[in-house]
């Protein structure tokens, strides 16, 4: 894939795709990490003279225009985080979009609206997805792709797009890419995989293909209530897919027979109803309990202490870590202990750690960690879960061509 250095930018229009899908609270962003995490390369084109028009999604509005969706909160945070002012298009490829894209001088910036205004975006017709992505073409000249947490959807500005211009990889692309391939080629060993997350049916795909590769899976979340209902015991009104229970015992046995360990939550914290994650309120029925001891009516929240520990043990020789989702319900203080000592576990260790975006990524900011630690967080869960499956990214596949 060719880089930005391979490009002649100065003076030339350069769509940038970025992936700002940032949480919103009323308006408020409470997690820049995705605008941090992209705003390297946006000051590398704005340096070299380029004029920038930097588009990307948020959220999944129903392809018209939807105000709580709406990137302007966006356009001023990365205004703040590139400490030049950022010019914002309130269509994607309409008369606002057209004026404020030629009204840009060299090393000055805008940002479109939200791609998924338009409903050509995420089209399912080549036809409808190909007509948008040639009005994108029309306000640039050059292309590069740079929202690795998009590269795996057949979006038009993210697939089609490319083919239309002459394009490159951006920094946060080419640095994820490198980072993948140090999870799947010549991996250092030994290779820990932590996974969380709610459900089974999400990680079916990594888990099969990491069942060859990882010398250790750690499962914990709501798919660990799943794990245990398959070695024969109660979860309660845990979260459970029955219907993934047969997968899971190919698992267990395939990893029996190929040598790789899967590690299952040994206790639990459990209450009687899911905790209130906005007022944060006291669990009244919060209690430690053996993950073999779960009651009838209780709901398992978080991995316990004696569990915490063991998955410590686990990580702490590895030579390469990767962890996607959560192993609890983090929002809240009562079911955060597991996520903490997971990530305290990772930096504690001396592998090269990837926090493998989405939940988990978010979690390692908002429970106080220094991101700067870890050896690699991820902008995008479900892109590198993709890739870790072994699947083509359309994106990827797109900028290679």
């Amino acid at each position: 894939m060719k880089t930005i250095e391979d490009l002649q930018v100065a003076g030339q229009r350069v769509f940038v795709r970025a992936d700002l899908n940032v949480p919103l609270s009323g308006g408020t962003i409470t997690d820049d990490g995705r605008i941090r995490a992209v705003a390297p390369t946006i000051a590398k084109l704005v340096q070299a003279g380029a004029k920038v028009v930097v588009a990307s999604h948020l959220g999944r509005p129903k392809g018209e225009p939807d105000p709580q969706f709406s990137l302007a909160p966006v356009a001023v945070r990365l205004g703040e985080i590139l400490g030049v002012p950022v010019a914002f298009a309130t269509d994607t490829v309409g008369e606002s979009a057209k004026a404020t894209v030629a009204a840009l001088a060299d090393g000055e910036v805008t940002l479109l609206e939200n791609l998924r205004f338009n409903a050509g975006e995420t089209a399912k017709d080549d036809a409808e997805r190909g007509a948008f992505a040639d009005e994108l073409a029309a306000l640039a000249d050059l292309y590069v792709g740079d929202g690795f947490g998009a590269v795996h959807r057949k979006h038009a500005s993210v697939y089609d797009l490319p083919a239309r211009l002459p394009h490159a990889v951006g920094d946060l692309i080419a640095a994820e890419v490198g980072v993948l391939k140090r999870l799947t080629d010549e991996v250092a060993r030994p290779y820990v995989v932590v996974l969380g997350g709610s459900k089974v049916s999400d990680k079916v795909g990594v888990i099969d293909n990491l069942l060859g590769k990882a010398d250790r899976i750690l499962i914990g979340g709501g798919m660990a209530y799943t794990f245990l209902a398959a070695q024969g015991h109660e979860v309660g009104i845990s979260l459970l897919q029955k219907d993934q229970i047969p997968t899971v015992l190919e698992y267990l046995k395939r990893g029996e027979e190929n040598g790789v360990e899967f590690v299952i939550p040994v206790d639990v914290a459990i209450s009687g109803s899911f905790p209130d994650l906005k007022t944060k309120a006291p669990v009244e029925d919060f209690e430690i309990v053996d993950a073999d001891s779960i009651p009838a009516d209780k709901e398992g929240l978080d991995i316990g202490p004696k569990t915490q520990a063991l998955f410590a043990s686990k990580i702490a020789d590895a030579a390469t870590v990767f962890w996607n989702g959560p192993v609890g319900v983090f929002e809240h203080p009562a079911f955060a202990e597991g996520t903490k000592a997971v990530a305290a576990a990772l930096l504690a260790s001396d592998a090269f750690t990837v926090v493998g975006g989405g939940d988990s990524a978010a979690a390692v900011r908002i429970l106080g960690f220094d991101e700067t630690e870890f050896g690699h967080i991820s902008t995008g869960g479900g892109a590198s879960l993709e890739y870790l499956e072994g699947k083509t990214l359309p994106g990827l596949a797109a900028l290679e061509g």
